[in-house]
């Protein structure tokens, strides 16, 4: 049995804990109070009316442009952009090597990524250089600039697009012919490219997967001779798949071939 001194000691221990956790609690309320009452009022002010007093579109209004922009930036990225293809290529060689998550697709989703800014590079300058600088010194009108920097842009989605699915997509919105690919719609180029780079993408897929697919009908020919049945094929094919890949220098050439795949001569 405890005695009645050990008792009363852990009494006082758990009274004194429970007091000094509510001053702490008392103390950080006194502050947070006195420092709302001393903070300074913040308020935002932006824009006026709609119209500013020369008739150009108010702040508010190229605020809520601006953040709308941003809400669809990655659906920009991905349909006007070499993202598409480069992506689904090398997620396809991942899986056809049969690693599962190596590379994970944080990697794969930032080489993608860097590699698109260096193909789109060129269209980028050529749109900043012929459109959005002048807007910004302000020497051009919006929509001129609006047509100027969407220039370059549909060149390269033009350039790079087959003509079938340009005129199939022509067909389903109803548009008039075109006489250049200058008057190409960007209502119409924009799926046509993404159905072009998804034909593209799987037709590289293809190839790379081809000796892949051959070594893994060798590894499962040479076990069923061998009697090894239970043994499953991709334990020993997996390891030559890899040293395979290795000894190419594979992920050179499928970037090298994925960069000399876009024509971005002439924008």
């Amino acid at each position: 049995m405890k005695s009645p001194n050990q008792t009363a000691k852990r009494r006082a221990i758990i009274t004194g804990t429970i007091g000094i956790f509510s001053a702490i609690l008392l103390a950080s309320d006194l502050f947070t109070h006195i420092a709302i009452a001393q903070a300074p009022a913040l308020s935002l002010s932006v824009g006026g009316s709609e119209l500013a007093s020369d008739g150009s579109v108010s702040s508010t209004i190229k605020i809520t442009l601006l953040l709308t922009l941003l809400t669809f930036a990655p659906a920009i990225m991905l349909t006007t952009t070499s993202f598409t293809r480069i992506a689904v290529v090398l997620g396809m060689t991942r899986t056809t090597i049969g690693t599962q998550s190596a590379p994970p697709n944080t990697v794969i989703t930032g080489l993608a990524l860097f590699l698109t800014i260096g193909i789109m590079q060129p269209v980028f300058m050529k749109m900043y250089g012929d459109g959005i600088r002048p807007f910004l010194d302000g020497t051009m009108s919006q929509e001129e600039a609006f047509t100027k920097a969407g220039a370059p842009l549909k060149k390269f989605l033009v350039q790079n697009t087959r003509e079938k699915d340009i005129a199939l997509f022509l067909e389903v919105t109803r548009s008039e012919r075109p006489k250049t690919a200058d008057d190409v719609p960007l209502h119409a180029a924009i799926p046509a490219f993404v159905i072009s780079e998804l034909n593209t993408a799987f037709q590289i897929g293809f190839m790379i997967a081809l000796p892949f697919l051959v070594l893994d009908m060798v590894v499962s020919s040479v076990l069923t001779a061998m009697s090894m049945i239970t043994l499953p094929p991709v334990i020993i094919s997996l390891p030559l798949k890899l040293m395979l890949f290795v000894l190419v220098d594979g992920w050179h050439l499928i970037i090298t071939s994925l960069v000399r795949t876009y024509n971005t001569g002439g924008i």
